[in-house]
């Protein structure tokens, strides 16, 4: 898989008060799409479309795993100041049968420094096939929810939710989206999301 890195550019350079972090893998960073196709690149249309003065940055690497996430995480941190960190990751992990623990200790600690610099999280969570035996994929499902409430971050459950289930949504490989399914992807991710950004801007003095 490529390792392009999709810093996202579909902001305008003028100022915005909000600042929206996506840190994830090939789910978020087009992989197979023509770019401006995937939910990231929707998210930032809709954001203007309603005249939201947020900001998106897309830092989704294809095959990235919790670990290369959690090394990336402080200097995008310490770069852009998000107000929120959306974390969708973890697929990779468990496609390669990584050790779940050390899973978990990685999504703690990219939400223990994004909270520490002030950022409200968004953790996306993903099934796999049972291709390791179902306890584990069931372990890995169910990670998210104990992360989620162990930390007091906002959750999607399951980022593909409505869609996981129909194979014409997906690309050759029947792991990645077409460019079609994105729009739903966005509308799951964003109710949690509307949340947040209403938190941020409540939280404003």
């Amino acid at each position: 898989m490529s390792t392009l890195l999709l810093l996202s550019s579909y902001a305008s350079a003028a100022p915005h008060s909000k600042t929206i972090l996506v840190l994830g893998d090939s789910l978020s960073a087009e992989y197979g799409l023509q770019r401006g196709t995937g939910w990231v690149a929707l998210l930032e249309k809709r954001l203007q479309d309603k005249k939201m003065d947020t900001k998106v940055l897309n830092a989704s690497i294809s095959g990235e795993t919790s670990s290369g996430g959690l090394t990336r995480l402080p200097a995008l941190l310490q770069q852009h100041h998000p107000d929120i960190v959306i974390i969708e990751l973890g697929g990779n992990d468990a496609l390669r049968g990584f050790n779940l623990d050390a899973s978990e200790k990685n999504f703690r600690e990219m939400i223990r420094l994004s909270k520490q610099n002030k950022a409200r999280v968004l953790l996306t969570g993903m099934r796999i096939p049972p291709n390791y035996g179902k306890p584990y994929s069931d372990r890995f499902f169910a990670m998210y929810g104990k992360i989620a409430h162990d930390t007091n971050s906002a959750l999607l459950p399951f980022l593909l939710e409505g869609l996981a289930d129909q194979p014409e949504l997906f690309q050759g490989d029947r792991i990645h989206l077409i460019a079609q399914a994105h729009p739903r992807i966005l509308d799951n991710v964003w109710a949690p999301l509307q949340n947040l950004l209403n938190q941020t801007r409540s939280a404003q003095p």
